[in-house]
């Protein structure tokens, strides 16, 4: 038998044997695996709920002001969606530093650390499509409510709730960008075992010592999780567009 199909066969072996294992963690509730999952999941979560609260208010204010400068903020938070996340945790790990303005915080190598790393991520997503979403809207129906004495703030709050819907598909966007990065949480977190160790971090370290199974199991948790999330924003879609659908009164009837 020629040796490149031995190894192939060898390879498949291997890898079957490694998914088999792996299933076997999921289902039997491995604690090093599920404590590694749950991690993960509450530090994006906490990250998303930070970052919504104040990206809601941001987002929902830019897209009603006009103000001078307004469309070089914009475009830098459009430029801040392409920011590596390798970058934003050099970024954090510098202000977080002993030698960092936000040293005497000491979160570093955290659960702190981590969230407020994931927290500056996706920030900017959560505010630039709210602001789009909320602008859109403003631009179709914001004269009216400026004709019944509604200034930008009212707006604003007004056009965020009426668009509720769209900016919870905002957060579950935001909670799958959080959840699947790996550079900043690596920076700052440390990878500690049973301390800061994610599902993104612990599939790197796993895949390099070896451990396929484990790497495998995180993978295929982080897979569903990440699955879950599209059939959920899916989910609102719909329910947003029967919503729409639904509704024949004018903006300023339901809102006022």
């Amino acid at each position: 038998m020629p040796l490149s199909v031995s190894m192939k066969r060898i390879d498949m072996t291997s890898f079957s044997d490694s998914l088999h294992t792996a299933f076997s963690l999921i289902l039997a509730f491995d604690p090093a695996l599920w404590a590694i999952v749950v991690r993960s999941l509450s530090v994006s979560a906490t990250a998303c709920a930070f970052a919504c609260a104040l990206g809601f208010v941001l987002g929902a204010f830019l897209g009603v002001s006009r103000f001078r400068g307004s469309g070089v903020v914009i475009g830098l938070l459009n430029t801040l969606l392409a920011l590596p996340s390798v970058v934003v945790g050099l970024v954090v790990y510098l202000l977080l530093s002993r030698s960092g303005p936000l040293g005497f915080l000491d979160w570093m190598f955290s659960f702190k650390a981590m969230v407020f790393a994931q927290t500056v991520l996706v920030l900017p997503l959560v505010t630039a499509l709210t602001r789009q979403i909320v602008q859109d809207v403003e631009n179709a129906h914001g004269e009216q409510l400026t004709s019944l004495g509604a200034g930008p703030c009212l707006r604003a709050t007004l056009l965020a709730w009426d668009e509720r819907l769209a900016l919870i598909t905002v957060g579950v966007t935001a909670f799958g960008r959080a959840i699947a990065e790996v550079g900043a949480v690596m920076i700052v977190g440390g990878n500690i075992d049973g301390f800061t160790r994610v599902m993104t971090t612990a599939i790197a370290l796993e895949t390099s010592k070896g451990d396929l199974p484990l790497a495998l199991g995180l993978g295929l948790v982080l897979l569903a999780v990440v699955g879950l999330i599209h059939a959920l924003t899916a989910s609102i879609r719909w329910a947003a567009s029967r919503w729409n659908a639904s509704v024949t009164q004018p903006l300023t009837a339901r809102l006022l």
